[in-house]
């Protein structure tokens, strides 16, 4: 029996074509690039979420999050890549919704004081470098719109949400690669699991090579 498809899966099969196209040009980078940094990055800001999610009132307070700032943002007629449009278009600078003070105010959310090492361990990972935060400001408004819309369809309570994030983070954790690797070292550096010192001794590593 196959494996229900992971919410990390879904989404990167929705950014396929113009979606990834348009990350790859913001980010300065070619196509194939981009397809590998969203790739990482993705199951990186779904397990973290589920881990999150798993805390005492972390579900409901997802679920009222989504609810009130992104249900609707992507349920439009160009779907995630209206809403991918606004954001590229708020990271000009113009300080327009959705853009880099929308993804930055998320990241804070979901990372907690471990954004900065998130995005340097990406940054390395991947090859992005510096530019690794500024995709993850791309990204976390439309996982969060995402994540929305299925909600909403799904007619989930809070309790749905949490169990659906918490599939998502062991398949994250369980699969490994790069988004689970990273996931790991991050989580574990918050006190959650068991990592060697090896594992410390990179993400240390991406957070001083990951900014320049």
């Amino acid at each position: 029996m196959n494996a229900p498809a992971s919410l990390t899966d879904e989404l990167l099969s929705q950014l396929q074509g113009a979606p990834l196209q348009q990350i790859a040009s913001q980010l300065g980078t070619n196509p194939s690039q981009a397809q590998s940094a969203v790739a990482a990055a993705l199951p990186m800001l779904l397990g973290a979420l589920g881990r999150n999610a798993a805390q005492p009132q972390g579900a409901a307070d997802l679920l009222g999050a989504l609810q009130r700032d992104h249900v609707g943002r992507a349920a439009g007629g160009g779907g995630l890549g209206d809403l991918l449009g606004s954001v590229l278009g708020g990271m000009g600078g113009a300080g327009g919704a959705g853009g880099a003070a929308d993804g930055a105010s998320i990241l804070g959310h979901i990372f907690g004081g471990n954004q900065q090492r998130a995005e340097a361990g990406l940054g390395q990972a991947t090859g992005l470098g510096a530019n690794a935060g500024q995709l993850l400001q791309i990204l976390a408004p439309i996982v969060m719109a995402f994540l929305a819309q299925r909600t909403q369809a799904g007619g989930m309570d809070a309790g749905g949400l949490g169990a659906v994030l918490g599939r998502e983070h062991a398949q994250v954790r369980q699969q490994g690669g790069v988004g689970g690797d990273l996931l790991g070292s991050l989580l574990d550096q918050d006190g959650d699991g068991q990592v060697g010192l090896g594992d410390l001794i990179k993400i240390g590593g991406g957070l001083l090579g990951g900014r320049r």
